[in-house]
């Protein structure tokens, strides 16, 4: 047996070759059917399309307000898990949290919660901490600084 007599196990399925010529069973319309919107190319109705009456989108009435597109997501770090991954005496802020591959970047700042308790002297510096959580950090010593979450810098020409 040579390389060129191999043959996959189970054999490839042709596929269909539509709309070429009569003969092939596929020809003409190619499956489509006779004329219309959903013979064309790119045809057929969006699924949200209601035959021109009012859609449902716009019968139901608006309601409350909505904040996504400038919501503030933070990453949200307890107490406790600062205790477990930090030594006495270490610098808690979104580098080294990074760095120790404790958190993901691509959200909006971290922010520390009063659950679980610290046994540890840590330096803090993020972007927003709770005032159980505070209180926490400087009862053993430590120092809470607030950093700024960095916005778009508006660009000199469009002021």
């Amino acid at each position: 047996m040579k390389l060129n007599e191999l043959s996959p196990s189970v054999p490839k399925k042709n596929r269909k070759r539509i709309g070429r010529g009569n003969s092939s069973g596929w020809g003409k319309t190619a499956g489509k059917g006779s004329n219309g919107q959903n013979s064309r190319a790119g045809g057929g109705v969006k699924p949200y399309f209601e035959g021109g009456q009012m859609p449902i989108y716009r019968r139901v009435p608006k309601r409350g307000f909505s904040n996504t597109i400038f919501k503030k997501e933070y990453t949200v770090i307890s107490l406790s898990f600062l205790n477990d991954n930090f030594e006495d005496g270490e610098e808690v802020s979104l580098e080294t949290l990074f760095n120790k591959c404790l958190i993901k970047k691509g959200r909006d700042g971290v922010k520390i919660l009063g659950n679980g308790e610290l046994n540890k002297k840590l330096t803090v510096k993020v972007h927003k901490i709770s005032k159980s959580a505070k209180a926490a950090v400087e009862a053993k010593g430590g120092t809470v600084e607030l950093v700024e979450v960095k916005g778009f810098e508006r660009a000199e020409s469009n002021k």
